[in-house]
């Protein structure tokens, strides 16, 4: 289920940068109760970010429509503070931030 949930999350775009919400390294945790509820931890690359109050929405209907998630919650933070480092290679190469 995590792999899905995974696929899920890369299914979401920040709608200025061209690299999905994971490889940016935007989540920061996902955890699986039993009863198969799904906790996000995320952020954004800045907290103004036009699009802050949508975002969560997105990453909260993507990860329901995997097989067998019960509830999605999503909660934005901000500690740790989100920078380049978190990026993938994957980010990194579509961004072209070598």
């Amino acid at each position: 289920m995590t792999d899905d949930i995974i696929a899920a999350l890369k299914t979401v775009y920040d709608p200025e940068i061209p690299a999905d919400i994971y490889e940016l390294g935007l989540i920061y945790r996902v955890d699986i109760d039993d009863d198969r509820n799904v906790n996000i931890d995320m952020t954004l690359t800045a907290p103004g970010c036009p699009v802050a109050g949508e975002m969560p929405g997105w990453v909260e209907n993507a990860v329901a429509t995997v097989q067998g998630v019960q509830g999605v919650k999503v909660n934005m933070v901000f500690d740790p503070p989100w920078d380049q480092s978190r990026m993938s290679d994957e980010a990194r190469v579509a961004l072209d931030m070598w």
